[in-house]
């Protein structure tokens, strides 16, 4: 018999993390928008995204909506610990998904709009990582409700990943534009690289001392025998990724730093799922805890079976047709 919460933690996992690495260099490309200047130059940062910009964000809405329909338990736990940094993270992707497309229509105000995109993807992206970090450290539940304050989220532990996840969203996007354009952008995406790659590393490595330290089966996760000679290899896979996206960077590689950055991702997503499992809403409530009746979940995942193909295929498609260099005029605009 199959088991249905597991398979759709699965998706849920799945999808998330396909959002984090496709819009996360979105998002970065938006972060670096301030440090680089130009018009012409900022329009071909901007194309290099626009064609795949809004269709990445689809993979956030399947997470979100997947949770509340899958997991209802979960969700009517989480959103009332996390209201105010998902309040501001959707804030900000709607500041940054309208300045992308009035940017192009205006001349005399354009300079406001590069300022809201800017700031919507910084907010977006700290918000984001604030929302992780309140997670990690733990919600409070007592029977099947949250049973803490309204501020429990901003922590010290909180306020870093929510750095963390700026910067490295900054390194993402940075490697990206080193992928997708030449000349001026491509060598500022360089010098930005180089001091975000570093940075991000050692963001990575402080987040991941830091959390053991939140709750004794983290720990435990991580370290207990013989589990640990499966976990072992996550923390050594990342010291080669870093050795991989440094010496891409110093080589002036184009493809291995973007692909070096979303195996770094793909990694500490991995560890949190280490960290978390069994647990959906860490230390507290399981999956099977926290998941709908089987009808509902059998349901459900007929429609996933359909839909998520099809949202791949989509989004391989559009890749695909889009790859390549851009340039400032080459937009589709």
């Amino acid at each position: 018999m199959l088991d249905l919460p597991f398979i759709w933690a699965a998706l849920i996992a799945f999808a998330v993390l396909a959002y984090v690495v496709l819009d996360g260099f979105d998002l970065g490309v938006g972060i670096l928008f301030p440090l680089v200047s130009g018009e012409a130059n900022r329009d071909e940062m901007m194309n290099s995204v626009a064609p795949v910009w809004d269709g990445n964000e689809t993979w956030l809405v399947l997470g979100g909506g997947g949770l509340l329909a899958v997991f209802p338990l979960a969700y009517a736990i989480i959103l009332p610990a996390l209201y105010v940094p998902l309040t501001v993270m959707l804030l900000g992707l709607i500041f940054r998904g309208v300045a992308f497309e009035f940017r192009w229509k205006t001349r005399r105000g354009q300079f406001l709009w590069d300022w809201s995109f800017a700031f919507g993807s910084i907010v977006a992206a700290f918000a984001q990582g604030v929302a992780l970090g309140a997670l990690v450290q733990g919600i409070p539940v007592v029977g099947r409700a949250y049973a803490g304050g309204w501020w429990d989220w901003l922590t010290p532990f909180s306020l870093v990943t929510g750095v963390a996840l700026v910067i490295g969203y900054a390194l993402l996007g940075a490697t990206w534009l080193i992928l997708k354009t030449e000349n001026h952008v491509q060598r500022r995406a360089y010098d930005i690289a180089f001091w975000a790659a570093p940075a991000t590393l050692l963001l990575i490595g402080a987040v991941s001392a830091w959390t053991p330290t939140l709750n004794a089966s983290y720990l435990e996760r991580w370290l207990v025998w013989p589990q640990i000679l499966l976990v072992g290899p996550v923390p050594l896979v990342v010291i080669g990724l870093g050795f991989v996206l440094l010496r891409g960077l110093t080589q002036r590689r184009e493809l291995s730093p973007f692909l070096a950055t979303l195996g770094l991702f793909v990694l500490c997503f991995i560890g949190l799922g280490i960290s978390f499992y069994p647990h959906i809403v860490p230390n507290s409530v399981t999956i099977w805890e926290a998941a709908a009746p089987d009808n509902s979940l059998s349901f459900l995942l007929v429609g996933a079976v359909v839909l998520i193909p099809l949202i791949l295929a989509y989004t391989a498609y559009s890749y695909w047709v889009f790859r390549g260099k851009v340039n400032a005029v080459g937009g589709y605009h």
